[in-house]
This record gives C-alpha cells, structure tokens and sequence, in this order.
C-alpha cells in the first residue's frame, strides 16, 4: 500500500521537469494525480501514459494558471476521481531573464499573472475544498535568497508566494492544513538549461555540497514527503532542496 492511497493530488504545471516528476511520485504512492499543463499536449500525455504503465493513475487537463476564471472548474475536475481533494501542489511557473532596464509594463504583468496572481487564488480555492487535514505546497526557488542579475520580476514574484505560503498557514493551521514551500536549488530542467549557459551549471556545481545539480526526482521526494502523513508538524515552512548550494 502506498501512503497516499485513497488520497487525489492537483498539480499545476505537471507535464515536464520538476511538475512530471511530482506527478509520477504522488501517483506510485498512491494518489490520483490531475495535472495541468498549457501548451504540449503531447508531453502531458506521456506523463499519463508513463503513471499507467507504472501501475498509477494520472489525468491530463489544459489549464492556465493566470486564468484565473478556470480555477474553480480546475479543482473540481481534480476531485471527480475520488469524490475530494486532498493535496495542491502550485508548481506552474514562468521565467524570464531580462535585465531591469529591458523589462516592460507587459513583461511585468504577464509573470505575475502567472507566477503571483494565479497561484494565489489557486491556494485560495484549495482552502475552500481541502478537507481538514489537507496539504498544500507551493514550488519556489533557491533564487529568492541567491538572486542573480536578469532575474528580477521572478525572484520578486517566487518572493510573494513564500509569504503568502507563510500566511496561509496561520490562516489555516486551526483546520490542521499545512502549507509549506520547496524551493529547489540549481535542478536539471529545461527551465534551468534556458537560463543557464554550460559555464554558469559548471560554476553551481562547484558550490554545491553534494556536487552535482540536482535532478527532478530529487524535488519530487521532498514534495512527496511534505504531501504525506510523516510531515503533519511543519507548516508554514520554506524546505530549500538544493543538495546544500545554500548552507
């Protein structure tokens, strides 16, 4: 049996890197898993296709987190399998490295849409269908205490989702909900491989304790662990999975 029998899982963001590998986690511990994803359907069906063959359940659904109009049917095609939804994981994300002087008023406005707006009603909602006990975890970045040049508008917006994490856990600690963050160091995605030249990966895995980047599975299991019965007393917590880039 696994952990999360019986339990339903929502993930934004779940067809590659960091979200499909949270999705395959939580569905082989027993959850069924609903994810979103935007614009590669062809991706989010191999996901699907990857948790079935491994004996998991996992659904496909296109949704835009900056939509903020679709969060409400979102969650309630999350909870169809089981009759309810016992775990939000806001994972979806948009990054952009342009200098300060480049950005633009739209710039601005489409990354905190995605990054800052959606995901705080997204949390919202999940309070208002979450039964007591629930779990909600919010994916950030080691970037909000290791800023960088070209990374403004998103270690500013990852920034307000660590607080409002930070709230939402006081605000929901009386029905036993806990809210926590991870923020994943330098991880090997397609995220991180757009936003960093071969020499800058080279540089971080030279500061990291455990010498490596970090792989997707590697968040994963901290997510999973945050999701599950052994993580019933941290809340309002900021878990930094980076393999001690940051000590």
């Amino acid at each position: 049996m696994g952990v999360l029998d019986g339990k339903a899982a929502l993930v934004t963001g779940g067809s590659r890197g960091i979200g499909a590998a949270i999705v395959r986690r939580l569905a082989a511990d027993g959850a069924v898993v609903t994810f979103t994803y935007v614009s590669s359907e062809s991706a989010a069906d191999d996901v699907v296709n990857e948790v079935k063959a491994a004996g998991g359940r996992a659904v496909a659904v296109r949704s835009d987190q900056a939509d903020l109009a679709g969060i409400p049917e979102l969650f309630g095609r999350a909870a169809e399998p089981t009759g309810t939804l016992d775990i939000f994981v806001c994972n979806a994300a948009e990054v952009m490295v342009k200098p300060i002087d480049s950005v633009t008023e739209d710039d601005y406005d489409r990354l905190f849409a995605t990054n800052v707006k959606g995901p705080y009603f997204a949390i919202q909602q999940a309070a208002r269908v979450l039964p007591d006990g629930g779990r909600i975890i919010a994916l950030s970045t080691l970037n909000t205490a290791m800023p960088g040049p070209g990374i403004s508008l998103y270690t500013a917006s990852k920034g307000a989702l660590e607080q409002f994490v930070k709230v939402a856990a006081r605000e929901y600690g009386p029905r036993n909900i806990t809210v926590n963050t991870v923020s994943p160091g330098a991880t090997d995605t397609d995220m991180f491989r757009d936003s960093n030249p071969p020499e800058a990966r080279a540089a971080l895995v030279g500061i990291t304790a455990l010498g490596r980047v970090g792989e997707p599975a590697d968040v994963a299991d901290v997510v999973a662990f945050l999701a599950g019965p052994d993580s019933r007393w941290l809340t309002g917590q900021n878990l930094r999975a980076s393999g001690g880039l940051l000590i």
